[in-house]
């Protein structure tokens, strides 16, 4: 038993780590995977028939349409530096990584921790992680494989965090206020009892979080492939430095509480002001209160605003990749949804149309979760993506008699899929990392080959267990 154990292990082992050298040797920088995309997805779009001018216009339009969500984005990043470089904040880091005693195990830790706070928010898993990872790396003893424990920090949001809290679509099923009028006709208000909270989306939950431990465990590198951290990063720049000493007196204020005290007041106040009118998983899920929490709590524990800034300057590099590439997908998100080809239809519409046509009652969970799934390489946008797909998707539901709740988890599984091959979301935990997604694409995809089938059966299977229940309309 064990032997055959070993050998299963040495399997997948040698898969990932072939995985990771063809990923290293031929997988693009991340900026040129998205050009690469966008170059496609326009030429299709032009092969549909539709006009140069507009197939242009939707280019330029969709290139800036993503601009407040890639600030957020930076401020993810930003944010959550800041704050997990506070000391009192990495101390606590610091002592989390004291508890594993082995590479392969500092792995499925990360992945653990990595998934579970996804369930939570998507935003803080990936900064959290990827420092978590960091702190690991600078235990030289664990022989910890630094490009897997990176894979294992974004598994969160390859796995399970569109089936948690941090769900776009979920929240705003269960939100009519949310809703454009048109999708709230066709579904009614799903509350989250009906979709995350289903004994059977927390069973898919959980085998998914099982899964993805266990591929970690049996991919991680040992021996001679193992690469360390400082075979990517600086050890020292890893760590915090010291605040100097102040040089001159116009640096008092910066090296005095006083602002911090006056900053966090007033934001606190907002915040008090905000978690007070809103359910704390509505307010929390809104980026911008995301965000602002996360830096109002770093300024505070930073205490004198140099510190506060030495961090911001240390987290910026980090985020050039989100800078540079997300325009990039806005412009196809643009193309795919905005330009219609010789038959009037979007590229989007066009696949909606096509994938619902071919689905029954009974193949309507792998059939749709292959359509979000193949959609989402090209529109990596949780909320955004949804409400492209909803109304097919939902109206399908509909017609075919499918759980509604379930129709949207079906979405929710799905969309994590791309997400393990596709840098979009990579870009913010990579910023952190010091890592190229040619580094960590190598681990996450043959994560991706265990999930796919092992998703849309588990959608299919438990999507059987439950009932058509017609909308239920305010």
């Amino acid at each position: 038993m064990a032997a055959a154990a070993d050998a299963r292990a040495g399997w997948m082992q040698r898969v990932a780590l072939r995985s990771a050298a063809w990923a290293e040797r031929w997988f693009p920088d991340a900026w040129v995977f998205a050009a690469l995309a966008l170059v496609a997805v326009a030429g299709v779009v032009l092969a549909r028939g539709a006009s140069p001018r507009a197939t242009l216009a939707a280019f330029g339009d969709g290139y800036w349409s993503l601009v407040p969500f890639t600030m957020q984005m930076v401020f993810v990043v930003v944010g959550g530096y800041v704050l997990a470089s506070a000391p009192v904040v990495a101390r606590g880091i610091e002592a989390l990584a004291r508890w594993p005693r082995t590479g392969r195990g500092a792995i499925c830790y990360v992945a653990l921790l990595g998934m579970l706070t996804s369930l939570l928010s998507w935003g803080f898993s990936l900064v959290f992680g990827g420092l978590l990872v960091r702190a690991l790396g600078r235990r030289r003893e664990l022989d910890m494989d630094y490009r897997a424990a990176g894979a294992a920090a974004y598994l969160g949001l390859g796995a399970v965090w569109a089936l948690g809290l941090s769900s776009s679509a979920a929240q705003l099923q269960a939100n009519p206020a949310s809703m454009p009028p048109t999708l709230l006709a066709i579904t009614g208000v799903l509350p989250f009892t009906q979709t995350i909270l289903l004994w059977q989306s927390l069973a898919l939950t959980a085998v998914l979080i099982a899964a993805s431990l266990l591929v970690c465990w049996l991919t991680a590198p040992r021996g001679a492939a193992v690469r360390p951290a400082h075979a990517f990063v600086d050890s020292q720049a890893a760590t915090v430095p010291a605040l100097p000493p102040r040089s001159r007196p116009g640096e008092w204020l910066e090296y005095s509480p006083l602002l911090t005290l006056l900053l966090a007041a007033l934001g606190v106040g907002w915040l008090v002001l905000e978690f007070a009118g809103k359910p704390v998983a509505v307010a929390i899920a809104s980026l911008n209160t995301y965000n602002f929490l996360f830096l109002t709590l770093g300024l505070l524990l930073h205490w004198r605003p140099r510190s506060f800034l030495d961090a911001v300057a240390r987290a910026v590099p980090g985020t050039t990749g989100v800078l540079i590439q997300f325009p990039l997908y806005g412009a196809i998100a643009a193309l795919l949804t905005s330009v219609p080809g010789r038959d009037g239809l979007s590229l989007a519409q066009h696949l909606a149309t096509g994938f619902v046509g071919i689905a029954s009652t009974h193949t309507f969970a792998p059939v749709i979760g292959a359509y979000s799934a193949l959609l989402g390489f090209f529109v990596p946008s949780g909320g955004g993506k949804w409400l492209i797909e909803a109304p097919y998707v939902m109206q399908a539901a509909n017609d075919l008699h499918v759980h509604l709740g379930w129709a949207v988890q079906v979405y929710n599984a799905a969309e994590a899929l791309p997400n393990l091959v596709n840098p979009f979301w990579m870009l913010p935990l990579l910023g952190v990392l010091g890592l190229r997604a040619r580094d960590i694409v190598g681990f996450t995809f043959v994560q991706l080959l265990v999930h796919v089938p092992l998703v849309l059966g588990l959608l299919w299977l438990l999507g059987r267990t439950l009932a058509y229940v017609p909308p239920a309309l305010p």
